[in-house]
């Protein structure tokens, strides 16, 4: 079975914690750490991160917090995965074998890519209406409507 990273699904949670949430003040950290478990120094790199290539919109003051800075039809989780596997390849830094080189790797990347065309067909669009489906969203439906254009 494959096994997804820990920030991985972090990521795709808080994008679908922010797309839920933010409106219409944007989402404070504190707020996505008490619903999510997770200490807050751990989910602000992988916010920043989703904030540095345009997932995220942070904004700054006393009401400040995380905003999608794209339409939530807009955004899939194929590149949210691509983004959290990038963070986590740079910090690879082990040798590997020729073996692994020129036969494991290829295989993995191969799965890797025939997931990933499954996931960039997933929008956080549909996450969130399978969250509100579930009763996972916030209780105002107004706050979850995306009008724009």
């Amino acid at each position: 079975m494959l096994r997804t990273s820990r920030k991985t699904l972090l990521a795709i949670e808080a994008v679908v914690d922010v797309a839920l949430h933010a409106r219409p003040d944007p989402v404070q950290s504190r707020d996505l750490t008490k619903r999510q478990g997770v200490p807050q120094r751990y989910l602000e790199q992988v916010m920043q991160q989703l904030v540095h290539v345009g997932i995220l919109r942070g904004v700054r003051g006393p009401k400040g917090g995380y905003t999608l800075a794209r339409e939530r039809r807009r955004i899939t989780v194929g590149e949210i995965v691509r983004i959290v596997d990038t963070m986590e390849r740079k910090d690879e830094t082990t040798a590997a074998s020729r073996l692994n080189d020129q036969v494991i790797r290829p295989l993995w990347d191969e799965i890797g890519a025939l997931t990933l065309e499954r996931l960039d067909k997933i929008t956080i669009e549909h996450l969130c209406e399978d969250a509100q489906a579930q009763g996972l969203g916030p209780t105002s439906g107004d706050r979850t409507r995306d009008f724009t254009i």
